[in-house]
């Protein structure tokens, strides 16, 4: 199994108790002992979780986080995330600015994205997508 970058959507679902996503984190963690997320993944858990004023989600998350990494933007990956938008926006099928950062972030640490938003990733040529939330 390749390393993997997970989304946000797969993230709450985890959190939220999904029986198919946690076997699948047990497994990813026995073979590489913790996960791998975007820092816009971060964003959008902390944002939501501010905007609900989950203190408990948050301090859940937070810990979660601490065990695991965290990837940032970084020039290389934003350069190939403004060719993927161009490229998309050229054949008439944009993704979200978000989804085209991290599907950056994935590109150029060679991760797949787990994800159950499949129907946007899946438009990017070359990057690997799984859903995990499915058996």
């Amino acid at each position: 199994m390749k390393q993997a970058l997970i989304d946000t959507d797969i993230l709450s679902m985890f959190f939220r108790g999904n029986e198919n996503i946690e076997n699948h984190f047990q497994g990813y963690l026995q073979e590489y002992g913790e996960v791998n997320i975007s820092i816009l993944t971060y964003y959008e858990i902390v944002s939501g979780l501010k905007h609900k004023d989950a203190k408990k989600q948050m301090d859940s998350f937070l810990e979660f986080v601490s065990n695991n990494l965290i990837y940032n933007l970084t020039e290389k990956s934003t350069q190939i995330s403004a060719t993927l938008f161009a490229d998309l926006r050229k054949k008439g099928t944009p993704v979200d600015d978000i989804d085209l950062l991290i599907a950056g972030i994935a590109l150029e640490h060679d991760f797949i994205v787990v994800t159950n938003n499949t129907s946007h990733f899946e438009r990017i040529k070359g990057l690997e997508v799984e859903n995990w939330s499915q058996k």
